[in-house]
């Protein structure tokens, strides 16, 4: 019984596709991702030993960020130093993406493990707890997504209490929303936005009263049983709101299989140099930064502490659901179906940015136009994109464009 999840979803399996294929055959498939058991749970916020610290020393009713914690994690400090990246240089009348960087509630003291399975789950490995961010328009029903896994065979964590906190338009307190427990794969919750239930996930609908309006929000989640959490973020966007989209394995990074090094190191991948200030030159203007990527979702954590670490404008970030990722003509159908999901909410891409001809296939099946704004780093689309050696050859053009926001 203790062991019957233990093969569930193979994390090395999914590290040695990762090092086995990219996009279009090269050694690694990355484009964005989740956490992984070399990284802490919640690399956009407070890690777990920054929530463990305080676990015992506070209750849940200073939820209101009144006792908060004693200081923000390195991601949410990272997440700080993206908004100080901002170096356009243009002067813009659109207000800054919102650093979100409030230190974590404390989350009260530690509960009891309510599934006798979850201490052989625990002792399994770290977490690889990740929300899964998401844009709706205002009057969708609003969704908090996360999965809740441990070790290098990705766990699942079920049948536990997590305690939901918000961050609404990343300023002010935090507001509880309360708790739900994680999903048993035997008795599945429906899918929801796309993500089906394997077990050990967090489908939590917003009620009314609590319903989020136009803007960045930020929720955090704690396992009660040992103070280890998960970050999602919720955008909520007007039809026709400016966007761009960004893949991030050799488009961002210095190339397409530096994730995979860097994970079995715990190092985060470099950034292309001048590829901060570029993206930052549209956000400025009143672009949302969209990064999609085809890494495998247990990496979806570290994607998010190098978007933050790596001064990168701050947005919503989707990997895809799988163990392993998707390769090849496998990347470019995910990718294309995400790009019609945000195209099914009036969200078409302004600018897109890739290296590989899965991204160049995927913005070509979602139309995106003019051809120029279709942007490939040292890549030749064959569908008249546009190649760049250096995003250097960006920053200026970007600082001078018109500003979208309203």
């Amino acid at each position: 019984m203790l062991l019957r999840r233990a093969h569930s979803r193979w994390v090395l399996v999914g590290l040695i596709g990762l090092a086995a294929c990219a996009d279009d055959g090269a050694p690694l498939q990355g484009d964005d991702g989740s956490s992984s058991g070399a990284s802490s749970a919640d690399s956009g916020s407070a890690s777990a030993s920054d929530s463990a610290s305080t676990a015992s020393a506070t209750t849940a009713d200073d939820a209101d960020g009144s006792g908060g914690s004693s200081g923000a994690s390195s991601a949410d400090s990272g997440e700080s130093s993206a908004g100080e990246a901002s170096s356009s240089g243009g002067t813009t009348g659109c207000p800054p993406p919102p650093a979100c960087d409030a230190a974590p509630p404390n989350p009260g003291p530690l509960v009891a493990w309510q599934d006798l399975q979850s201490i052989a789950v625990v002792a399994s490995g770290g977490p690889n707890h990740r929300g899964r961010d998401m844009i709706y328009n205002p009057g969708d029903a609003q969704w908090v997504l996360a999965k809740f896994a441990y070790g290098l065979t990705d766990w699942d964590l079920e049948g536990e209490r997590i305690d939901l906190y918000l961050l609404r338009d990343c300023a002010g307190q935090w507001e509880s929303l309360g708790s739900i427990d994680t999903t048993y794969e035997a008795d599945p919750h429906a899918t929801v936005e796309g993500v089906e239930d394997t077990g050990g996930r967090v489908y939590f609908q917003l009620p009314a009263e609590s319903i989020l309006g136009p803007g960045r929000h930020r929720v955090h989640m704690v396992v009660r049983g040992d103070a280890t959490t998960a970050e999602a973020f919720i955008e909520i966007l007007e039809p026709a709101t400016p966007i761009f989209v960004a893949d991030i394995d050799g488009t961002l990074t210095t190339y397409e299989t530096e994730e995979f090094v860097a994970l079995l190191t715990g190092a985060l991948p470099d950034v292309n140099p001048n590829a901060p200030e570029a993206l930052w030159a549209l956000a400025d203007h009143g672009y949302h930064p969209v990064y999609l990527t085809a890494r495998p979702e247990f990496l979806g954590a570290r994607t998010l502490e190098f978007v933050q670490q790596r001064g990168l404008p701050p947005g919503i970030i989707h990997t895809t659901l799988s163990a392993t990722g998707a390769l090849g003509s496998a990347a470019e159908t995910y990718k294309t179906d995400e790009l019609a999901v945000l195209a099914d909410r009036g969200l078409v891409p302004g600018y897109v940015f890739g290296n590989t001809s899965s991204d160049a296939a995927a913005y070509d099946n979602a139309g995106i136009m003019p051809l120029d704004h279709r942007i490939f780093f040292q890549y030749d689309d064959d569908f008249g994109g546009r190649r760049i050696e250096d995003y250097g050859e960006l920053v200026d053009e970007f600082t001078q464009l018109d500003d979208v926001c309203e």
